[in-house]
């Protein structure tokens, strides 16, 4: 699933090709990612109004249009889910199988596909009230981390994963900045020292940051001619001189030497999910978490 930096990395791409640009039509072809939205809605609320901004929050993506005839903007809010996709496509090109939404730009078409439809783009903005500070802002501070940590019995890395804590981080970027700050994923919350919650709040924005930076996880690509397009987790950003696929340090990684310590990485099962982690570069209840998960799979 896309997590913060790879939303953030699409926002910056589609956000000036999209400024100024008129909605002319609207065809809905999966009514179920508009939910609770009803397709007369979104055509009553979009048609005829032009994109004035594109922004993130948390894992979503937040969509400002201006109407001629009405004060005040309209609120766009997506979701990729799993596996939606957003972009820009050539009017007249062949539409992808699982379009789920096609708004008509004029010379272009901005497509929402997505192949299990578990995305949403939707005109109901509730979801945002749910989320905590976002992580690379002056809100979510060791002490507001602290605090949080303090109540909470469930394991790091679970904990990690709930976005009323801080917003947008997900299964890659909690593994990874876990590793970084040297804590053992299976660690209580609530048991972690403070130099230990500063270290995690230090990489937990140093991972997204860097990952920001280099523009993708996955190189993936739209043009199915084998060209890569750069948009978000499908390529790289311009001047990136690598995947950050290829810098993940624990995340896919189980098996492979660790690069601080040479140790095998390991992956274990947290709340159905699969966690990496080193045994040796974060030790603690992970020795027991390893014996008790070995053989298992994802």
């Amino acid at each position: 699933m896309p997590e913060l930096p790879e939303v953030e990395v699409l926002v910056r791409h589609l956000s000036p090709l999209l400024k100024n640009k008129t909605v002319r039509g609207l065809d809905v072809r999966r009514a179920k990612v508009l939910a609770p939205t009803t397709v007369t809605q979104l055509k009553s609320a979009v048609i005829g109004a032009r994109f004035s901004g594109l922004a993130r929050r948390g894992k979503y993506l937040v969509f400002e249009l201006q109407q001629r005839s009405r004060r005040g903007s309209v609120f766009l809010l997506g979701h990729l889910g799993m596996t939606g996709r957003v972009y820009l496509a050539r009017r007249g090109d062949p539409l992808p199988k699982h379009a789920a939404v096609v708004i008509d730009l004029g010379r272009q078409t901005l497509i929402f596909e997505d192949t299990r439809y578990f995305g949403r783009l939707t005109l109901d903005m509730t979801p945002l009230a749910k989320l905590g500070p976002e992580p690379l802002s002056p809100k979510f501070t060791p002490a507001y981390l602290a605090a949080k940590l303090k109540r909470s019995s469930q394991a790091i890395k679970v904990k990690l994963l709930d976005q009323s804590l801080v917003a947008g981080i997900g299964n890659i970027y909690a593994s990874e900045a876990l590793f970084r700050a040297g804590i053992s994923p299976r660690l209580v919350a609530r048991g972690l020292r403070p130099e230990q919650v500063r270290r995690l709040w230090r990489a937990i924005r140093q991972v997204l940051r860097e990952a920001i930076r280099c523009g993708s996880t996955v190189p993936l690509s739209f043009s199915r001619r084998g060209k890569r397009d750069g948009l978000f987790y499908f390529g790289r950003a311009p001047n990136t001189s690598d995947y950050y696929a290829e810098r993940l340090q624990v995340y896919g990684r189980e098996g492979e030497a660790c690069q601080v310590c040479g140790t095998r990485i390991r992956r274990a099962i947290q709340a159905s999910r699969s966690t990496f982690y080193c045994p040796r570069c974060q030790r603690g209840p992970a020795s027991r978490m390893r014996r008790k998960c070995r053989g298992k799979t994802s």
